[in-house]
C-alpha cells in the first residue's frame, strides 16, 4: 500500500481513537501531500511522499533549533513530538558504517579521483540513498572520502 494511503488510513483510526494530537499531525502531513500532489498534478510515488515526508521533518528540526535559541520550551515540545511522528514513517536510516561502506563502493564505481568528482559520486549516491540518509551528512562523507584521494 502506498505511503500517503497509509497516512490517510491513519486519520480516520486517530479521530475514532480521540487523539488529536495524532489526528493533527496526520491533517498537516496529508495537507503536505496534497500540496505537492497539486504541484506536480499527479499521484504522488512513495519516493515523492518520502521527499515530502523529509521535508516535513527538515522544518520541524529548523523550528526545534529557532524555538530553542528563542527560548520557547512548549513549542519545543510541541515540534518534538510532530519530528517524533514523522521519523516513524520515513524508512529506517542508515548506519554510519553501510553509508560509509556505500559512499566508498559509489567512489570507486565511477572512478573519482579527488574533490573535483564529488558531482559524479553524489549525483549517483543521492538516488541510491533516497530517503535513507541525511543529504548534508552524506556530502561531508563524500568530500572527507575524496579529499582523502589526493
Amino acid at each position: 500500500m502506498p505511503i500517503v494511503q497509509q497516512i490517510r488510513d491513519q486519520l480516520p483510526e486517530a479521530v475514532r481513537a480521540g487523539d488529536t494530537r495524532q489526528r493533527d499531525i496526520l491533517r498537516l502531513l496529508i495537507a503536505a501531500f496534497d500540496n505537492v500532489r497539486i504541484a506536480a498534478r499527479h499521484e504522488l510515488s512513495d519516493d515523492e511522499a518520502i521527499t515530502t515526508l523529509q521535508r516535513e521533518a527538515k522544518q520541524r528540526r529548523d523550528s526545534i533549533e529557532q524555538y530553542r535559541a528563542g527560548g520557547r520550551d512548549d513549542l519545543v515540545r510541541h515540534e518534538q513530538d510532530e519530528l517524533d511522528f514523522i521519523v516513524a514513517l520515513l524508512p529506517a536510516e542508515l548506519s554510519p558504517e553501510e553509508l560509509t561502506a556505500m559512499v566508498s563502493a559509489v567512489i570507486a564505481e565511477v572512478g573519482a579521483a579527488g574533490p573535483k568528482d564529488m558531482g559524479k559520486v553524489m549525483g549517483s549516491l543521492v538516488k541510491r540513498v533516497a530517503g535513507r540518509a541525511d543529504g548534508a551528512q552524506v556530502s561531508a562523507l563524500v568530500r572527507e572520502q575524496l579529499a582523502n584521494l589526493t
